[in-house]
């Protein structure tokens, strides 16, 4: 701790002022008046994790509403690799995790599209196809300070239903002086195989004043590198079926019986309003081993120019890249449609499959290589003018863009997913009777559960880039009154604002050679030397596999290159005709770009008041925005010819070559009236009571208002779907109540409680039609796939996926080329579609209770902080339900701990995150309107931080993440139905600070 004295200028006090809250347009409460006399200050810095305490805590004190914010210091002072981790220590907020690490935010229940990012006060743009910010982009260097706004602000943007964050960064003139700091590190993540084992990353921030203090300029930059690997299982989806027919011997069916002694009907099937009896069978699983590359460069440079005592000008420009390379191996089995290819199963109460042997379809090996760059910007300029003593003005001027392009690999142009593998089997089979994550065998017509190298050969690759743009434009006038009145109102804010949100996504898939094995597998193109076989002891060893162990224990992996090359040189028009193998292209002839344009006015009013009622100081917060909203949304759809079934599981829309789109232009528009009231009373020097009603939104997903019609490129049996986007749909309203009891008894120690109601009217949700398109028909239990079951079972043989189409082929009616089962108008029905566009439904409750206790120990160097959140509401999901349900995704309790010691320049943090099982989201691939939940366990995350002060200037420091191999695992409706597993390994990091 140190005293620093100054003079303080007119214009210091004015910029202070105006800047404390690091937002450039007075987006938060300025209590303090605009002038004050000069005179000689004496202001003692606390620094540490104490000093960031008492800030934060100051924040929380003195705002209206309901504020936590988290400072600099003390997010030095955590292991974080970017600000979602850090955000996770604030009381409400958990966090969704991406390749390991902190990624969107929840706030209160309320997933990442219910939550507004601004950058000092800015709307940002989204990441990708979304309105929602991805954290995991922006480290922590930089930033001064994180405020996270619960409840209603008239005179912040909209938005934020669950929460408004506001990322704060340095300013120049609010610290004058020269000042530098730089930091270098080594991270090394345990898991890394392919990578380096220690990665580096730097920061540097300098900051200083010029002419008297009148002018200032800041910079900062950060380097973050990181490789790891993720070892991960997964089973794509979870297939219903009605029931299958075998002979008794051949099954297990432990589901309850009625009275009658028939298996008892336990679902309800929403769409035929009635009551079934059902099972459901793993369509796929697979394992997988990615090994990742990631790079994040962060930098800022901010000019500041008090002209005089009263017109202060702020530019700055931040910038943001991030490039993730990502290449993967995976290995799994594909189950194809259920019935005809089943030999035996196991059904466990609820009637999901812990055992199943099948025939037909394929295993494979799957080589998948990404580069997605994620370039993001934001340019601001900003005006304060102090017309009088008493008015003030603000103009803010920003443009922020962010860029998303998977395609970004310099080979190929594209994402690559290369499938190599054979249909050459006898059956398969998945098993999960124990353990935390299932296993399957392929058992090969070779005699043996281990395929050969020289059987592997070509089964399918699909080629993808998907670039999406999001941009916004606006423009904000602010301006403050200071009033002297005798009944209470002491200021009045107003302003106006203009906003444009554009969001543009373009890209799709190309299928390189037919899909399946139909035209030969062309395995004499691929030496045996190409494939090196893995031994998978220790794979995924965080979980549990049963007695058995991991299996299958093997796999093979292959170069991605070399495979491509192979059949790009051999899979030629002279050999399969038009599905010759190659990339094809991505541009707007091929695929249509997705546009949806977003204009708003807005206007806000706000009056403070303060009174003194009963000997208790009350202060109130009352104001109003009003906002209109237009939306457009030019849409162009691509054109289905027809739906051919190319073998095995394998069908495929056959779309209209040559930039044939649909085109029409959708519109939409709102307008809001948005209340707000916050009341604040001192109960005592040390007890803050506070109320706060208002009114928050957030506006529908961008990729919800796409107009055009998109349907599957491929449309295996049971997932005929498509979707269609609604334009016009209005936002999601909720009109919210909050209580709390704060208790402030000592220096960075308090303890509060918070009560808090939210209502949420036009919840949007997906709503879905079984329709038919004309000209598209379905082979797909039409005559001559009838005819062939008979066929086939009158042979007495098992009519698979494999049979039909093969029995099919050999009658040779409606074959096209590489022997493509075409559709037959004549005898083939029309396709069944399963559309789903999102609708405008009935309110939503969310409720819960905040607690939150920090505490200091006196002088010792210790401190304790603990906080969590209980949240609850009509969202819970009925896990026998078949159907949509209007639901809230990401809802769960939450709890947050550090234990810290600081003291004689050693400073050591331990915190603990912990986040309750939750909806991940509805629906998974291929299950037309079933629309399973997803859930994702609950996730406990050990952190440490050691900081050791080796002089004024120079601190060393240690960082530990994941120090228990925290591991994440997911489940459909209950946890036999599994969905996914994986694990990353701790993270350490060792570097130095140096700053003066």
């Amino acid at each position: 701790m140190k005293n620093i004295k100054f003079k303080q200028k007119h214009i210091a006090t004015c910029i202070s002022l105006i800047l404390a809250s690091g937002l450039s347009h007075s987006v938060f409460a300025e209590e303090a008046p605009l002038t004050e006399p000069k005179a000689e200050i004496e202001v003692i810095e606390v620094k540490g994790i104490r000093g960031s305490l008492v800030r934060s805590m100051n924040i929380k004190r003195d705002m209206s509403g309901v504020v936590d914010a988290i400072s600099a210091e003390e997010m030095g002072k955590f292991p974080d690799t970017n600000l979602a981790e850090s955000l996770q220590r604030i009381t409400g907020i958990t966090i969704s995790r991406s390749n390991g690490e902190g990624s969107q935010i929840t706030a209160r229940g309320f997933g990442p599209e219910f939550n507004l990012v601004t950058l000092n006060g800015r709307q940002m743009a989204g990441t990708g196809f979304t309105r929602s910010f991805n954290f995991e982009n922006l480290s922590s260097e930089g930033v001064s300070e994180l405020q996270t706004i619960k409840t209603a602000r008239a005179d912040i943007p909209t938005g934020g239903l669950g929460a408004t964050v506001n990322i704060v960064t340095a300013k120049p003139l609010q610290s004058p002086g020269q000042k530098f700091t730089f930091m270098a590190k080594g991270n090394h993540d345990s898991s890394v195989e392919a990578g380096d084992d220690i990665t580096p990353e730097f920061a540097g921030m300098y900051s200083n004043t010029f002419d008297d203090d009148r002018f200032g300029v800041s910079a900062n930059f950060s380097y973050h590198s990181r490789d790891f690997q993720r070892q991960a299982a997964n089973v794509r989806s979870w297939s219903r079926t009605h029931g299958i027919n075998l002979e008794p011997e051949n099954y297990i069916d432990n589901r309850p019986l009625d009275a009658d002694g028939n298996v008892a009907k336990q679902y309800y099937d929403a769409e035929n309003d009635q009551f079934i009896a059902a099972s459901f069978f793993p369509q796929e699983i697979s394992y997988s081993q990615d090994d990742v590359q990631r790079e994040r460069t962060n930098a800022q440079v901010t000019f500041q120019y008090a002209a005089t005592d009263d017109l202060v000008f702020t530019l700055d420009h931040t910038i943001s890249n991030a490039v993730t390379g990502n290449n993967s191996l995976s290995w799994g089995v594909w189950n194809g449609s259920f019935g005809g290819n089943a030999n035996s199963y196991e059904l466990d109460e609820n009637g999901t499959a812990i055992y199943y042997n099948s025939s037909g379809d394929d295993g494979s090996f799957t080589a998948f290589r990404e580069t997605t760059e994620v370039d993001s910007k934001a340019t601001g300029f900003n005006v304060e003018w102090f017309a009088t003593d008493d008015l003030s003005f603000t103009l803010d001027l920003h443009n922020s863009k962010s860029e998303t392009d998977n395609g970004k690999d310099d080979g190929l142009g594209a994402n690559a997913r290369i499938i190599l593998g054979s249909a050459d089997l006898s059956s398969k089979e998945y098993f999960f009777r124990e353990g935390d994550v299932p296993g399957f065998n392929v058992n090969w017509n070779n005699g043996s559960q281990e395929i050969n190298p020289n059987e592997i050969g070509s089964n399918f690759s699909i080629f993808s880039r998907t670039p999406a743009e999001s941009e916004v434009t606006q423009v904000q006038l602010d301006g403050k009154l200071l009033v002297d009145t005798n009944f209470g109102l002491e200021t009045v804010k107003f302003g106006t604002a203009y906003t444009k949100q554009t969001l543009k996504g373009s890209g799709g898939s190309n299928n390189a050679n037919a899909p399946g094995f139909s035209n030969g597998t062309f395995a004499e193109i691929f030496p045996d030397s190409m494939f090196e076989r893995l031994d998978l002891n220790g794979f995924l060893d965080e979980f549990s596999f049963g007695s058995a162990g991991v299996s299958p224990n093997y796999a093979y992996t292959y170069d991605l290159d070399e495979a491509f090359a192979r059949q790009a040189a051999f899979l030629t028009a002279d050999v399969v005709g038009s599905d010759v193998y190659q990339i094809g292209t991505f541009g707007e002839d091929i695929f249509p770009q997705n546009e949806v344009e977003e204009e708003t006015f807005s206007l806000f009013v706000t009056t403070d008041w303060a009174f003194e009622i009963s000997g208790y100081d009350v202060q109130v917060n009352l104001g109003f925005r009003y906002e209109k909203t237009d939306a457009v949304s030019p849409a162009k759809s691509r054109v289905a010819e027809q739906v051919y079934w190319a073998g095995g599981s394998e069908w495929v829309t056959q779309f209209a070559s040559g930039g044939e789109f649909e085109e029409v232009e959708f519109e939409g528009d709102y307008e809001l009236f948005l209340p707000m009231l916050d009341i604040k009373v001192d109960l005592s020097d040390d007890l803050v009571a506070r109320a706060s009603f208002g009114q928050t939104i957030t506006r529908p997903s961008l990729g919800d208002m796409l107009g055009n019609l998109s349907l599957t490129p491929s449309p295996k049996v049971g997932s005929r779907s498509g979707s269609s986007g609604n334009t016009n749909l209005k936002p999601f309203k909720s009109t919210n109540v909050d209580l709390s009891l704060e208790y402030y008894y000592d220096e960075a120690s308090y303890a509060s409680v918070g009560l808090f109601y939210k209502n949420v009217d036009d919840w949007i949700t997906g709503s879905s039609v079984t329709t038919t398109y004309e000209g598209l028909y379905d082979v797909y239990l039409g005559q001559r796939w009838n005819n062939a079951v008979d066929v086939i079972e009158g042979r007495g043989e098992q009519a698979t996926d494999t049979a039909i189409y093969n029995e099919i082929v050999a009658n040779g009616v409606g074959i096209g080329e590489n022997n493509r089962v075409l559709p037959d108008p004549a005898t083939d029905p029309l396709i069944q579609w399963n559309i789903s566009s999102p609708q405008n439904v009935e309110a939503r409750k969310v409720y819960g209770i905040e607690l939150a206790v920090q505490h200091l120990f006196g002088e010792t160097g210790f401190g304790i902080g603990i906080n969590g959140t209980i949240v609850d509401g009509d969202i819970d999901v009925d896990n026998y339900y078949i159907g949509r349900q209007e639901v809230l995704e990401g809802v769960s309790d939450s709890a947050n701990l550090q234990v810290f010691y600081e003291k004689d320049g050693l400073s050591v943090k331990v915190t603990g995150a912990w986040r309750g099982e939750y909806l991940v989201g509805l629906g998974l691939p291929d299950t037309g309107g079933d629309s399973a939940p997803v859930y994702a366990e609950e996730f406990l995350q050990w952190d440490l931080s050691v900081n050791y002060e080796v002089n004024d200037n120079v601190t060393v420091f240690f960082d530990g993440v994941n120090l228990t191999n925290e591991t994440e695992r997911s489940f459909s409706r209950f946890d036999s139905q599994f969905i996914s597993a994986a694990q990353y390994g701790p993270r350490y990091s060792l570097g130095a600070r140096y700053s003066f």
